[in-house]
């Protein structure tokens, strides 16, 4: 999940970038930034100008989901953040002051909320809100933006998708003023069995290119497996374990479950070749690890029922995250995520306890965690380079943000 939000942070950049490039470009100022405030009861320590709800939410999730009862305060704070109208934006330092025409709402943010505010409980009408508000935002092609009023993406979509799931609406009933509903919004955006080339059919694009075309983004992907199969963020461990396949053709993606079965056979077979995802940064001469998007194909693989086909990307993980994850409350969040739905141990994970690193970031919890996951029957969000962010952003304002959307979703931030 901490690949999504930097994807998430890109739209909006970009958005924000549109006929500012200009200045942008200029040479900076030499004046050193402030240092970020960072409220009372918020997880992390870095500026959360464009994660702050992301980060808050999976934290908050990951410790429900291990027995751990988060801090009155931290729960109350991601509650605080939303606007009257029901929506959310990626952060709100003053949440005192109402909401207004230039609050830029963020679809993500508002939906990853929507399901750390479900699980912790007590918080029904706020949920309510915060759904009616998603459904209010829904384009006419069923799908959504990261910024409302935008064209739709794969990435968003999908999060949004898991957040209705979850607060228990039935997405082929949630239809635009179009009568198009959520599945089919998403499954506009997969590559089916005509792509080219074959090994990219079942995943899911981002968002077109301007000659009609998807590319294969494994964080949508990832994203969409678990709305295709009405899953949220938490995974329960499953109790069978089948081979990932390929997307079946002829077949209609008309099936949101067959769909994201082809989606999971997509991730499977990439994940074959180095053992985790790999991305093409800005400045960067050649593909890097992608860890943020690898523990989002872990769990949704996991979803799937392919936990074998997870298993040496879960390896991985344990052995290589660590710097990654460090201080981060989403790639922490994400990783315990990981964890539970592989049924691995989040608190012996490659030697590193993630649920006390991940307490370590916020306000004390009200209990610890217990010695065993708990079942659930059943989003930098993380914390990246901001500068990324702002030239990721630069990039798509000139045409180019579809090649760049899939990276870092945060490090997502």
């Amino acid at each position: 999940m901490n690949v999504r939000r930097s994807a998430a942070a890109l739209a909006a950049s970009a958005v924000l970038c549109v006929g500012a490039a200009p200045a942008a470009l200029a040479a900076p100022s030499p004046s050193t930034p402030a240092a970020p405030v960072i409220p009372s009861g918020l997880y992390g320590k870095k500026d959360p100008t464009y994660d702050g709800v992301w980060r808050q939410s999976f934290a908050l999730l990951a410790q429900n989901t291990v027995g751990v009862k988060p801090a009155k305060e931290a729960v109350d704070w991601l509650a605080g953040q939303q606007c009257a109208n029901g929506g959310f934006a990626s952060f709100r330092a003053d949440a005192a002051t109402a909401c207004d025409d230039k609050t830029m709402f963020d679809t993500n943010a508002t939906a990853v909320a929507v399901q750390a505010l479900k699980a912790t409980g007590g918080r029904d009408a706020a949920v309510k809100k915060a759904v009616d508000w998603l459904k209010s935002v829904q384009n006419e092609d069923g799908g959504w933006a990261f910024v409302p009023g935008t064209p739709s993406e794969g990435n968003s979509t999908s999060i949004v998708i898991s957040a209705l799931v979850v607060a228990g609406e039935k997405p082929a009933e949630v239809k635009s003023k179009a009568g198009k509903s959520a599945y089919e919004g998403l499954l506009a955006f997969q590559l089916g069995c005509a792509a080219e080339p074959a090994a990219d059919r079942g995943a899911f694009g981002y968002q077109p290119a301007p000659d009609g075309k998807l590319a294969a983004n494994a964080d949508a992907t990832a994203a969409a497996v678990l709305a295709g199969l009405g899953q949220g963020s938490v995974v329960a461990p499953s109790a069978t374990d089948t081979p990932a396949a390929a997307l079946a053709c002829p077949a209609g993606a008309a099936d949101p479950a067959a769909a994201a079965q082809g989606a999971a056979g997509y991730l499977a077979e990439t994940l074959k070749k180095d053992g985790h995802l790999t991305a093409v940064t800005p400045g960067a001469d050649q593909p890097t690890a992608d860890t943020g998007n690898t523990a989002d194909a872990v769990i949704a693989l996991a979803a799937a029922g392919h936990k074998q086909s997870a298993a040496g990307a879960l390896e991985w993980l344990k052995t290589n995250s660590a710097e990654w994850a460090k201080d981060s409350p989403a790639a922490l969040g994400t990783l315990v995520l990981a964890a539970h739905a592989t049924g691995a141990d989040p608190k012996s994970f490659g030697g590193t306890d993630l649920v006390t690193a991940l307490n370590a970031t916020g306000p004390a919890p009200q209990t610890a965690a217990t010695a065993e996951p708990k079942s659930d029957a059943k989003d930098e969000g993380s914390d990246s380079n901001v500068w990324w962010i702002v030239g990721a952003g630069l990039a798509a304002g000139m045409g180019i943000g579809v090649l760049l959307s899939g990276r870092r979703k945060k490090n997502r931030l």
